[in-house]
């Protein structure tokens, strides 16, 4: 199974559109705001952190290039070619790879693992603007790149989330301007049941190590210039033993 063609279609329109630079879409926000504190929570339970770590879902490669300074071998990989094109350019030194993939489709999955071997897979906010059929492919996905040995770090808004982006998109003037171009292509986060991210790893043969709540820290703000926090929640999963 791999993702529709809708769902392909509507984020490389929206990367094609998205401004170049550190911090012109929702979710680019500083590293120091988000992989790194995430690491403070993975780090832990990387029992062998020297094996190539893959950021699923990298966008525009903020994180990426980040994560590469820490490890010895980083893979940012997206389904939207125009979001390598951004990670790319902002990565002129090559510090990570970059690569498309579709982590719902199997045979793509399968043949990054027979690459890579097992891998570390950082992946924040991908299962939640992910169409529903596509979560447990996508999470059967991270199961094939962490193999026996990797561990995953999932990172998603939380179901107290979906409230607040609802608000915002309603508002008297409409959606903040960051977040407009989110609903303009028609990838409007999707609320995923809180109780379900645990539940779509368990069925890909993950057991989940470790969990908490995190804000999850935008580059928008309100009218009344307060800075958009989004609730989520994180999870360390690995194969059991």
């Amino acid at each position: 199974m791999s993702v529709s063609s809708r769902y392909r279609g509507a984020w490389e329109g929206f990367w094609r559109e998205a401004p170049g630079g550190q911090g012109g879409v929702l979710w680019d926000a500083e590293p120091a705001l988000t992989a790194a504190v995430h690491l403070a929570h993975f780090e832990p339970h990387l029992t062998t952190p020297e094996l190539p770590l893959v950021d699923l879902g990298c966008g525009n490669g903020t994180q990426t290039r980040f994560l590469a300074d820490r490890f010895p071998r980083v893979l940012g990989a997206d389904l939207a070619p125009a979001a390598l094109d951004h990670a790319r350019t902002a990565d002129p030194s090559g510090r990570a790879g970059y690569r498309l993939l579709d982590a719902a489709d199997k045979t793509e999955t399968e043949a990054l693992h027979a690459e890579l071997g097992d891998a570390n897979i950082y992946m924040r906010g991908v299962l939640h603007q992910s169409e529903p059929d596509d979560r447990q492919p996508l999470a059967d996905g991270l199961a094939t790149l962490a193999g026996e040995r990797g561990r995953v770090f999932l990172v998603e808004l939380a179901e107290a989330a979906g409230p607040v982006l609802r608000g915002l998109a309603q508002g008297p003037d409409g959606p903040p301007a960051k977040l407009a171009p989110v609903f303009r292509h028609g990838i409007a986060p999707g609320e995923v049941e809180d109780a379900a991210v645990p539940e779509h790893l368990r069925r890909a043969g993950l057991t989940v190590l470790a969990s908490g709540e995190l804000p999850l820290f935008t580059t928008e703000r309100t009218a009344e210039g307060t800075p958009i926090e989004l609730p989520s929640r994180w999870l360390v999963a690995g194969r059991p033993g």
